[in-house]
């Protein structure tokens, strides 16, 4: 057996770490302003010191020395939070009881009540059938495996399988969730629901039935003139009938799903004040704090030393979040000012006019560190005439004109949605087309490259927006 040998060895590793207090302030550059006001709300619970005013913050306040005497401020706060107690007692007195505005608010929030699901909405109309307790639980039990899309998701197969209930009372019960709101609710599939309701509406004898029973993949392709041939109409009629068939549901049930919109809080509003672009912060829905005058209550059970220490570590770990908050705002107003330079053509004619921007001359610009510019514009939004952008939207590759002008990739998909919404819906463009027409124009791509921006688009090829 050869001769096993072990060493030690011994490196030494550099290894950067950040401070808590520099994280903190990161944290706070990078956070949207709703999560900034959720972390400046849980300072406010975990540091003493710290309280919300009614007023602007103090910079001067904030940025004074942290060798200050202690006992001299300690004693002026002391002051001040004595005077404030005799006026907020004086208050109390002279402040008539609010008990039917408690009342009012207390029937308000009593009164908001949670979205009914779409299970709710199907097992509140089974309450109400009139079938046998075995189907009706039956039922109950496909309701339960009705996604919120409204499909079955759970063949009868399967459950028939599984849980040895017999097939025909399995679709006993499926006839009579398919029978419930909304229409087309249950179905195995999309073909599935569209018929249901198409039965719904007496036309199960229709060219509808039948195109959609038959040939619902070439009707997704738009395959009107293969679809007419094999049913002896005209293509004229396909499209007739294709156009009623749009207006189906094929999602029945998301109707009940949660709200997936999301409602943002623009960080920054751009305005025009005469012949300038003003650039303002959005400073209301971030708590204005200071220093708290009520800490005098912590030294009443003792002055010794550790309570001097933990209220002098509190009071200076408040002064550095009201100093890091301001410097967020004024960080992100800095890049804001900016990108509204830069952008002008966008605020005066909107998307199709942004111009190519990185974010590497934005922090020349401003004096910062480029990853300092992409945690300050990471989740912001900036409210201009043409709508609330994300910041991040502003800054995109580009192309150059023939005649030297420069062009984001958003104005050239700007540029390519308008062509395309103004063809000819019986000759649409291709995307060979397209790239010749841009050429016109004096923008040179490649044609996959007109593909991707159609695809982002959400627009389809040529041969599936023909309508005949």
């Amino acid at each position: 057996m050869p001769e096993q040998r072990f060493e030690q060895s011994q490196s030494l590793l550099q290894q950067q770490t950040i401070a808590p207090q520099m994280q903190q302030s990161l944290l706070l550059l990078q956070a949207p302003t709703l999560e900034l006001r959720q972390l400046v709300q849980q300072e406010l619970v975990q540091n003493p010191t710290l309280e919300e005013e009614s007023t602007d913050i103090s910079l001067e306040e904030a940025g004074t020395g942290e060798e200050d005497d202690f006992d001299r401020e300690f004693a002026e706060l002391s002051q001040l939070d004595e005077e404030w107690r005799e006026y907020m007692a004086q208050s109390r007195l002279s402040s008539p009881k609010r008990d039917d505005a408690d009342e009012k608010h207390q029937f308000v929030m009593d009164s908001i009540v949670e979205p009914i699901t779409l299970q709710d909405h199907l097992s509140n109309q089974l309450s109400f059938a009139e079938v046998s307790p075995k189907i009706r639980e039956i039922a109950a039990m496909l309701i339960g495996n009705i996604g919120e899309t409204g499909f079955l998701q759970v063949s009868l197969e399967d459950l028939c399988f599984d849980l040895g209930i017999p097939i025909q009372d399995l679709e006993e019960a499926k006839a009579v969730v398919q029978g419930f709101d909304p229409v087309g609710i249950g179905a195995v599939d999309l073909r599935d629901c569209l018929l249901i309701q198409l039965e719904r509406l007496g036309k199960h004898h229709s060219l509808e039935y039948r195109i959609i029973d038959h040939h619902l993949d070439d009707l997704a392709r738009k395959r009107y003139p293969q679809i007419a041939k094999k049913l002896s109409v005209t293509p004229e009629q396909i499209t007739k009938a294709a156009e009623f068939i749009a207006t189906l549901d094929p999602r029945p049930g998301s109707r009940f799903g949660e709200d997936t919109n999301t409602y943002v809080t623009p960080d920054v509003t751009v305005e025009r004040v005469g012949d300038e672009w003003l650039v303002s912060m959005n400073n209301e829905q971030i708590p204005r704090l200071r220093i708290s005058n009520a800490y005098k209550d912590l030294m009443a059970s003792g002055n010794g030393r550790e309570a001097k220490a933990y209220i002098r570590e509190k009071i200076r770990a408040g002064k550095f979040l009201i100093k890091s908050i301001h410097q967020r705002q004024q960080t992100i107003q800095s890049i804001a000012s900016e990108i509204v330079a830069r952008q002008e053509a966008f605020l005066e004619h909107g998307p199709s006019r942004l111009k190519p921007m990185n974010m590497a001359q934005i922090a020349e610009k401003v004096g910062v560190h480029e990853t300092t510019v992409s945690r300050a514009v990471s989740g912001k939004y900036m409210a201009t005439p043409h709508g609330v952008f994300e910041m991040k939207y502003f800054f995109t590759t580009g192309y150059e004109t023939e005649d030297g002008e420069t062009l984001s990739n958003t104005s050239v998909k700007q540029t390519l949605a308008e062509m395309i919404s103004a063809e000819d819906p019986k000759k649409p463009l291709s995307d060979q087309r397209l790239v010749e027409d841009l050429e016109k124009k004096g923008i040179k791509i490649a044609r996959r490259t007109v593909a991707k921006y159609r695809e982002e688009l959400n627009i389809l090829p040529s041969h599936m927006r023909r309508s005949y």
